[in-house]
């Protein structure tokens, strides 16, 4: 089998490979999944504020109400219901992977449940992880045991693609909880990279996992409509991120694995690592920064703050809408851009550039806490009464 890429399919006239029962039925999962989100979050809604299971602003806070966090739950039933209504037995890997995922799933979505009730000791936290992580990596032999010829280096040992695996997991999980601070921002990037790999799954006939992640997608669009409302507004809260942290990893891993099958193949991605890199940029490059801020700063990088991109474009002036809106773009603007001119740049090559445009992101970074700070300065002087005297003492 050839590996395709969607562009590719489309611009060669090939449109007719597209018109598929399985196609139809990821496009289908997709719409179910949203159905079923908007139409359970109502409910959670309801008991969420009849149980007083609800987040109260604090310093971090980007709300100002009490809020619904159970969000979670409508993500993981939607996406659940709309990816087993169909059977998955074409691609007998594909459904075993799957089936082991759905067991780590499971074991994260009540770690979730329980961080948003009663919350649960960071260790704790981190350990279940690694442990929903090991289920697919030790019994499905699912890792990344390849590194694409970065810095000339291609196939690895266990030793190195297991640790590495886990910690692709652990990161991206992790990532994708630091970035939800604002309504729409985890939600939105998480849609978006889903999309990319359920389409790249979906043209490369690996329809289970394409429908488990349009599954998602969809779950995570109907979200997005309750999680921007003014009247009924919820958040996704652990059980969500934590879900979809993990899906993302297993579609990033297994997006890695299946082009290293296919290394020789003139239509494979040699850049798939790169693309993975570009597709999670806004969680990557945020979670980096802030933990390297939070140690120059001679502080832990696991105390939480209000120093992130989003809580930075909040406090410039954006409203939630606008703050995610932005980041989003940054997620689509360099996917077109790395499949524009990526060409035969190396993935060594690429990398470089991948830094240098994180240099350029602490950079803009830090010129926006300095506006802020400025603005906060110049407040200051307006309001102090000192200044206030002095102004009065002109015109007498």
């Amino acid at each position: 089998m050839e590996l395709q890429l969607p562009l590719q399919i489309l611009t060669e006239g090939n449109v007719n490979t597209l018109v598929h029962h399985d196609i139809y039925q990821c496009l289908l999962s997709f719409l179910i999944g949203c159905f079923l989100s908007i139409i359970s979050i109502p409910i959670i809604i309801n008991l969420s504020n009849l149980l007083h299971l609800t987040a109260k602003p604090g310093f971090r806070s980007s709300h100002e109400t009490e809020t619904p966090t159970l969000g979670g739950i409508a993500i993981f039933a939607a996406t659940l219901i709309a990816y087993f209504l169909w059977p998955h037995s074409e691609n007998i890997l594909d459904s075993n992977l799957i089936s082991l995922a759905m067991t780590g799933v499971i074991i994260l979505f009540f770690l979730g449940i329980k961080d948003d009730i009663l919350a649960v000791d960071p260790t704790k936290k981190l350990i279940i992880q690694i442990f929903a992580s090991l289920i697919l990596v030790a019994m499905g032999n699912f890792k990344v045991d390849n590194f694409y010829g970065i810095f000339g280096i291609h196939g690895v040992s266990d030793f190195i693609s297991i640790p590495l695996t886990v910690f692709i997991f652990i990161a991206i999980i992790n990532a994708i909880n630091l970035i939800d601070g604002i309504d729409g921002l985890a939600g939105g990037i998480s849609l978006i990279a889903g999309l990319g790999f359920g389409i790249w799954f979906i043209a490369n006939d690996h329809f289970s996992f394409g429908c488990l992640a349009f599954a998602m997608s969809g779950s995570l669009l109907g979200f997005l409509r309750f999680n921007f409302s003014k009247t009924s507004k919820i958040f996704m809260g652990d059980t969500g991120s934590l879900i979809v942290g993990y899906l993302l990893s297993i579609f990033a891993v297994e997006f890695l694995s299946l082009n290293v099958g296919y290394l020789h193949d003139p239509n494979a991605y040699f850049n798939a690592p790169i693309i993975v890199m570009v597709l999670l940029i806004v969680p990557i490059f945020d979670t980096l920064r802030v933990f390297i801020v939070r140690i120059f700063k001679g502080g832990s990088p696991f105390v939480a703050d209000r120093n992130h991109m989003h809580h930075i474009l909040i406090d410039n002036g954006l409203n939630h809408f606008w703050a995610s809106f932005t980041l989003w773009m940054v997620t689509i603007v360099n996917t077109a851009l790395f499949f524009t001119f990526h060409g035969d740049i190396t993935n060594t090559a690429s990398l470089y550039i991948y830094i240098g445009m994180f240099g350029l992101y602490m950079v803009f970074a830090y010129f926006l806490k300095k506006r802020i700070a400025s603005v906060k300065e110049r407040k200051k002087l307006v309001n102090s009464p000192s200044l206030a005297d002095d102004d009065l003492s002109t015109f007498q």
